[in-house]
């Protein structure tokens, strides 16, 4: 069946599948077709996270060929920013957890081949989406949020995406078929389902239903009760007409996906935050700036609002900006008045490690910055750094989702919202402060009343019973499986 012409029962319009062929030729055309080609896989630890999640990175080449069995598991993903590849840490972590041997397979990374080149080039687009939304409120209103929250939702554009996924096919050609494979993107699932994998799960991360995330074949799990309703049912998808749902068989509610390292801990780590609040410490706030660098203004204006906090010994601020190094030198230049406090930690993701390990039980003070070229190493430092502090300040993303109290701010793309109403309605995160007035004031209600801290806290561990953050292990447990 072609995946473009009909989804889950839904024709697609004539004029729909000739633009996904369209799609398709403008891609070979620019980009060569190599479906005709083998492509050799080699295995390697990955960085940072190859020892202690016992993750192997997938390479096309010459190195150690990949072999694999029966404990073997496929982690498909690929860099978009931050928050695909923070997913398929969580998958790894869990797998790893459960005691099998997790392989990381980025489509992105394959550079040689026509879909590492068709990736490369809608990561760069939507990067410069994100920027200009942020530098923009026209772009913003008019064309960012409507694309993010209503242009990705079209059952349409699902069909465009799965003709243009026939290109993906070659690299998977060496994989066992039977081979669970957690794809933490809609596209390496679609490749996986057009390359004839037979136990496929496409770990959907946002909780607003889009059609983009849709890769008919594969088990759809998803973070939310609300989520996945509104998948099961298409919602809102096609607005001319009443769609054929998904099957039952098709879509399961895993809860949140979340590295086995925080949710093992989730007890002991929110007691070391009461702890702190009762004996009157620092408060240690982390904020993670995101891939594209986006949300500079609200950023500063934190800043500006914990300093005299940080001067008086009354605060603490860890600053993680991936790999991004450009954007730390512009929070510098714009806040010199910060550099003597601060403490950089870049390039060494040992020394890191032992930051983290001596400030869970110690005392820290000032500012810390983080940064690494490795962008395993510097998405990882976050959940490194969650560990160690009281309050994670971030868009309502992925990280919305994890088991740290939460202060939102503004979104980037409407299909953010529902991460943060999901946090709030949890107890675990504030609303969504949309606005550097609105997050000053929120930052100071947490910064001077540790009842804030308690609550969510007390939230975590409630939702912790209920096993809402077990999402990683449930979605592993669905792809050996093969089925729901």
């Amino acid at each position: 069946m072609d995946k473009a012409r009909t989804i889950f029962g839904n024709d697609m319009a004539e004029r729909v599948y000739k633009k996904a062929l369209r799609t398709k030729e403008k891609y070979i055309r620019k980009y060569g077709d190599d479906s005709k080609k083998t492509y050799h896989l080699s295995t390697t630890p990955a960085p940072a996270v190859g020892k202690p999640l016992g993750v192997r990175q997938i390479t096309i080449g010459t190195g150690h060929p990949a072999h694999f069995d029966d404990k073997s598991v496929i982690i498909g993903n690929i860099r978009m920013g931050f928050g695909h590849y923070r997913i398929s840490m969580a998958m790894a972590s869990a797998a790893h957890a459960m005691g099998y041997d997790p392989f990381w397979f980025d489509l992105h990374s394959f550079t040689n081949a026509t879909c590492g080149k068709v990736i490369a080039e809608q990561n760069q687009m939507y990067s410069l989406g994100s920027r200009l939304s942020q530098s923009s409120k026209l772009f913003n209103k008019f064309f960012w949020e409507p694309m993010n929250s209503e242009g990705f939702r079209k059952l349409a554009y699902n069909a465009c995406d799965q003709k243009v996924a026939e290109l993906m096919v070659p690299v998977y050609q060496e994989l066992p078929k039977d081979i669970p494979f957690v794809a933490c993107h809609v596209w390496p699932a679609q490749g996986a389902i057009h390359a004839g994998l037979t136990k496929v799960v496409n770990a959907i991360p946002d909780n607003w239903p889009m059609a983009l995330h849709l890769s008919e074949g594969a088990i759809h799990t998803v973070q939310t009760p609300s989520a996945y309703m509104g998948y099961r049912v298409l919602r809102g998808m096609d607005k001319t007409r009443q769609l054929s749902p998904m099957t039952g068989t098709s879509i399961a509610y895993t809860g949140h996906y979340v590295d086995h390292e925080l949710v093992s801990n989730i007890d002991a780590d929110c007691q070391k935050r009461l702890d702190r609040v009762k004996q009157g410490e620092a408060r240690r706030w982390l904020m993670s700036v995101g891939g594209a660098g986006a949300q500079r203004e609200i950023f500063v204006s934190v800043i500006h609002k914990l300093l005299p906090q940080i001067r008086k010994g009354k605060a603490v601020l860890f600053v993680n900006v991936g790999d991004h190094r450009g954007v730390w030198h512009e929070l510098l230049e714009e806040i010199p008045e910060m550099r003597m406090m601060v403490t950089e930690h870049f390039d060494d993701f040992d020394e890191v490690t032992r930051f983290c390990e001596q400030a869970y039980d110690g005392e820290v003070k000032g500012i810390h910055a983080f940064c690494d070229d490795d962008i395993f190493a510097a998405v990882y430092s976050t959940n490194l750094l969650m560990r160690v502090s009281d309050v994670l300040i971030t868009k309502p993303s992925e990280l919305s989702f994890y088991p740290v109290p939460k202060l939102m701010i503004r979104r980037v793309g409407g299909h953010e919202a529902w991460g943060a109403i999901r946090a709030a309605e949890l107890g675990d995160g504030t609303f969504e402060c949309a606005t550097p007035l609105e997050t000053g004031a929120m930052l100071s209600l947490m910064q001077r009343n540790g009842d804030i801290i308690d609550k969510m806290c007390s939230a975590i561990r409630h939702n912790n019973e209920q096993k809402i953050y077990h999402g990683a292990y449930r979605a592993v447990k669905l792809a050996i499986q093969g089925k729901k």
